[in-house]
C-alpha cells in the first residue's frame, strides 16, 4: 500500500504556487506484509480527463482544499456531467423539479443543500434524506438515483458533509464523526419542518461512510426517522486490509501532531471502489480529495467499534 503525505496551505484564500519536496519515510511492520507504506510531504499530480478542452483541465487541476474551488470546478463541468454515457444520467426521469441552496450551520460552516421534487401535482408519499459516503457529493451519481426517488413520488433532501462536495470545510477533513452527525441532525431537522413535507413519513438514506454517519444520526436520535435505509454501510474493515496495529499507532501518532496532512493512495482508487468499467471511467469528473491523516484514521477507528 502505498500512500503520500502533504501539507495543506494554512489559508483558505491562497493557493500554493509551487510543489512542495518529497520525503519518503519507510514503515517496519512487525511481521511480514505484503502491504509498504510510504509517507511523503508531496501532493499527487492529478491525471488529465480525457475528451474534455485543455481549459477545463485546468481548471480541475486548481487546489480543491477549500469549497470557492470545489464550486468553481463543479460549476465549470456540468455541462460535461449532463452528457456523460451512464445509465443513471441518460435514463434519469424528466419533468422532476430541483434546487439547490447554501445555508449556515451552527458550527458557521455554509453547508450546501439539494432537492428532487416530484412533478408538480403529484401527491407526496414521504421524505428521503440522503447521507453521501467518504470523497463523495450529493451532486454526481446520486443525482440519478435521486431523480428515480422523487419520480417515485417522494421529497428527496440532500447535504454535502462539511468538508465535501460544495460544503465549506478542508477538503476531506473529518475532526469528529460525532460533529459530522450532528450537522446532519441539525440541516435535516429544519427539513422535516418545511411546508411541503411537514408532518411526512421521513426516512434517512446512508451509503458507504454515510451508512457509518447515519446509524450514529439513529443512535443519537432513535425517535427521529421512521425507516433508515443503508447501502454499503462502513461498519467494518475487511481484516486483509486493515492496517497492522504498529502502522495504526503511527498514523494515530501523525493525526494527532499533523492532523490535516494530505494522505494520498498512489493507487487507482477507481479501481478498487467500483466495479463498472463505466463507473471507474468516470470517477475523474468526481472532486477527488486528499484524505486528511486524522480522518484515516477516525474511520479506522470507527469501523473497529471505537466511535460508535
Amino acid at each position: 500500500m502505498d500512500l503520500s503525505l502533504t501539507f495543506r496551505s494554512p489559508s483558505p484564500f491562497l493557493l500554493p504556487k509551487s510543489k512542495p519536496s518529497t520525503l519518503s519515510i519507510p514503515l517496519i511492520s512487525l511481521k511480514p506484509s505484503p502491504h509498504r507504506l510510504t509517507v511523503a510531504a508531496a501532493a499527487g499530480n492529478m491525471k488529465m480527463i480525457e475528451g474534455v478542452s485543455d481549459e477545463l483541465n485546468s481548471i480541475a487541476s486548481q487546489n480543491l482544499d477549500y469549497a470557492a474551488a470545489r464550486r468553481r470546478v463543479r460549476s465549470a463541468f456540468i455541462p460535461v456531467h449532463q452528457q456523460l454515457d451512464h445509465l443513471l444520467f441518460k435514463m434519469a426521469p424528466t419533468g422532476v423539479r430541483t434546487e439547490e441552496w447554501i445555508e449556515r450551520n451552527s458550527k458557521g460552516l455554509e453547508i450546501f443543500f439539494r432537492r428532487w421534487m416530484p412533478e408538480p401535482g403529484v401527491k407526496i408519499k414521504g421524505v428521503v434524506c440522503f447521507c453521501h459516503g467518504y470523497g463523495d457529493t450529493c451532486t454526481f451519481f446520486f443525482e440519478g438515483i435521486a431523480r428515480f426517488i422523487a419520480a417515485s413520488g417522494y421529497g428527496v433532501y440532500a447535504i454535502d458533509h462539511p468538508g465535501f462536495g460544495l460544503s465549506e470545510g478542508l477538503h476531506g477533513y473529518i475532526y469528529s464523526f460525532d460533529e459530522l452527525a450532528d450537522n446532519v441532525i441539525e440541516q435535516y431537522a429544519k427539513i422535516k419542518e418545511r411546508p411541503e413535507v411537514r408532518g411526512l413519513p421521513c426516512f434517512i438514506l446512508g451509503q458507504s461512510m454515510g451508512g457509518a454517519v447515519t446509524l450514529k444520526v439513529h443512535f443519537k436520535d432513535p425517535h427521529g426517522w421512521d425507516g433508515i435505509i443503508l447501502v454499503a454501510p462502513m461498519c467494518k474493515i475487511a481484516d486483509d486490509v486493515t492496517p497492522s496495529k504498529p502502522v495504526l499507532n503511527f498514523l494515530t501518532f501523525l493525526s494527532k501532531v499533523m492532523p490535516t496532512a494530505k494522505l494520498v493512495p498512489q493507487k487507482d482508487l477507481a479501481e478498487l471502489m467500483f466495479r463498472d468499467p463505466r463507473k471507474k471511467k468516470m470517477v475523474c469528473f468526481l472532486q477527488s480529495p486528499y484524505n486528511g491523516l486524522a480522518s484515516i484514521v477516525l474511520m479506522i477507528k470507527h469501523q473497529s467499534g471505537a466511535i460508535i
